[in-house]
This record gives structure tokens, sequence and C-alpha cells, in this order.
């Protein structure tokens, strides 16, 4: 049995993740620990939740004494970190969280991590390792900045964070990378693209536009929609994951992107067609439409705020490297992705209707307001 400890395992990303490794291999053991704080839904995982095979812990990553005693009690092989918090609209309006979470939170895995995996020192007075671990970090795009019309990351791409979501994750693994660096911990970093399918919370653009739609909202789009950012299918992402845990080189970042830049205007504008489209041909969904009628999903229901403070204006990743040592390539293009992103939408009312009945709700409507 290989232990898997999942942080930020209700997550969006990270739920899928537990999903897909539950489904891949029937020899691991994931223990899930979330913080359920506004993004962690444990409703998503319930049904994986067994006690054997996934067990679920409700708890902090800052939580020094938690993180040990689950070290000590599983004696994992792994750690994967999805726990963070990612929204950069909240950081902008709470930084400090960001810096608590995402910094801090992910010193002490790798804190713990240490403690539990080595075995003794090297004549030199380097720690000795365990040969069945990794530590992965999982971060983002954002770490690099903003791109200008043309060209892509590369892994030796300057960090150049411009969010203080994105400089804490710059932190966050820029620690990591010390810990390899001086302690010869074995990690991996992986950077990804903008994810996007099931289980997404709909404060993110393409959930929160496909539920205003569905409520005969108007759409928000910051600026004048220019922005570009490279899309990446949730399980695309996943399998590129386990890649990198089993097979990629310790100490070593990949970059894991979709091939899939878009404008957030066309974004918008492709899931109103997609919905129109799917109201048309299956009206039994249109149950779900607050108002009478399909003619109104239209592009008028496009509304221009002002820009987000500092927004980034383009990401594009060059997933080369992973491609080149790993042999992943992203398979969902992102006309196949967002159809069924909109129909896994339609089809789960319910644990959207769960999310957004809390915390969601205050904080959509302090943002933009009750369009």
């Amino acid at each position: 049995m290989t232990n898997y400890l999942v942080t930020g395992g209700a997550g969006f990303i990270g739920a899928n993740f537990v999903k897909y490794m539950l489904k891949t291999y029937p020899d691991v053991r994931l223990v899930v620990l979330d913080a359920l704080t506004y993004a962690g839904n444990l409703a998503t995982i319930e049904a994986d939740i067994d006690g054997a095979k996934c067990i679920f812990v409700k708890g902090d990553i800052c939580d020094k004494n938690l993180i040990n005693s689950l070290f000590a009690e599983y004696n994992f092989n792994y750690l994967v970190n999805f726990a963070a918090e990612s929204h950069v609209d909240r950081s902008i309006e709470t930084p400090q969280l960001f810096l608590i979470t995402n910094i801090l939170g992910t010193q002490n895995l790798l804190d713990a991590a240490r403690k539990a995996w080595t075995t003794g020192k090297d004549p030199q007075g380097y720690p000795l390792w365990r040969p069945d671990v990794r530590f992965h970090q999982v971060s983002t795009d954002e770490v690099y900045g903003s791109l200008g019309a043309e060209g892509y990351f590369t892994e030796t791409t300057p960090l150049d964070p411009r969010s203080p979501y994105s400089a804490s994750k710059t932190s966050a693994d820029l620690f990591v990378r010390a810990y390899h660096e001086t302690y010869r911990m074995p990690v991996t970093i992986s950077r990804c693209s903008n994810n996007y399918g099931p289980y997404h919370f709909p404060e993110k653009l393409i959930p929160l536009i496909i539920k205003n739609i569905l409520e005969g909202k108007s759409l928000p789009v910051y600026g004048d929609g220019s922005n570009v950012r490279d899309w990446l299918y949730v399980e695309d992402h996943c399998k590129a994951i386990d890649l990198v845990i089993r097979r990629g080189r310790v100490g070593e970042v990949y970059n894991i992107g979709g091939h899939n830049e878009w404008k957030n205007i066309d974004i918008v504008k492709t899931i109103i067609r997609t919905i129109r489209n799917i109201m048309t041909e299956r009206p039994e969904y249109r149950k779900y439409l607050k108002k009478s009628g399909i003619d109104w999903i239209n592009d008028d229901l496009i509304t221009f705020v002002k820009d987000r403070l500092g927004h980034d204006q383009r990401y594009a990743i060059d997933p080369s490297k992973i491609t080149a040592e790993l042999g992943w390539k992203p398979e969902t293009g992102f006309e196949t992705g967002i159809v069924r992103t909109v129909q896994w939408y339609l089809d789960n009312q319910d644990w959207v209707n769960q999310i957004i009945s809390g915390d969601y709700i205050k904080y959509y409507e302090r943002m933009y307001g009750n369009r």
C-alpha cells in the first residue's frame, strides 16, 4: 500500500486528483487533509471516503501537532500539496491570509516531512532520506508574472509575481526548492495554467459565468476582456501530476499547460453559445433557468467592470519539458472540455446550490453587486 497525504484534497484540483488516483490505482491509500474553508467542500469527495483507501481529516496545514501526528500514524510515501488560498481578488483584499496559509503552511509541511522521512546523516552532515518518499508542490503559472503578445513561460523563466496570491505561491515554491538545496529533500514542483472542469468553485470565471447565465444575471468581465489565459482540463492536470510524482526528476520544476490560449471575452462568449445550444437541444434543462425562454441568452448579458488591480495580461505555458521527459500531453481540447464542463454543472445543480448557499454569496455580492 502506497500512502499519500493530499492536502487541500476537498478543493477543486485536489478533489479531482483524489478521484483520479482512486480510479487509477488499486493499491493506494489517500489521507485527505482540508480545512474546509470557502473553497473546500466535503460533499465533493464524500462518496470517495471509505475509511480505508480514502480517509478524510479536517485540519489546517499550519497545525504542527496535527501534521506530525498524521506522518506518525500513516507513514506517508508522498505528500502532494494542493492546499492554498487561491483567488487573486481575495488576496488583494486580505493578503496576510495568503502569507499564512501558502507560505507558513507549506513550510510546516516541509518540516514535518523532513522529520519523518530522514534516517540519519551522511559524512558531510546532509540528511539521509528514505528512498520511497517525495514532496510535491502544486504551483501556478502566475509565479512567472505577465507575458506580452508572444512567447511562453518555460521552467527557466524568471519568477516575477504581480499579486499577493502569486507572491505567496512564489515564496512557497522557493521554500520547497530551498529544502531540496539545503537538506537534499526529494521534491518536485509543477506549475500549471488555468484549470477548468467539474467541481470548480463558483467564484472562478467559467463556473461563475455558467451560474450567472442560469440565474439571468449579467456576466462581469474585467477591463475589455482581452486578458489571455491558457486553459487546462483538470483531469489532464491530474494525470500530469501523477507522472511527475512517480517519474519526475528530483529537484525539478515541470510546467503543465493545455495549449489552449483564449481571451477572457471569448471564453464568456463560448459559454453563452454552449449553454444556448444545450438549452435548444435539451429543453428539459430549461428548468434550471430563472428566466423563461432562451432568446435572452446572448452576448448582451456581458458587462465590462473595472479591471482588477495588477491584472496580468497574458499567461501561456510551454510544456515541452514534461512532454519530452515523461510523455505527457493534454488530451482534452477546449471545445470538447467546455461542453463537458457546462454539461457537468447542469447535471450537478445540487452540488452548485450547496456551495453558493454559503460564504460565496456574500463575497460575490460584495465584489460585483446583485446583478
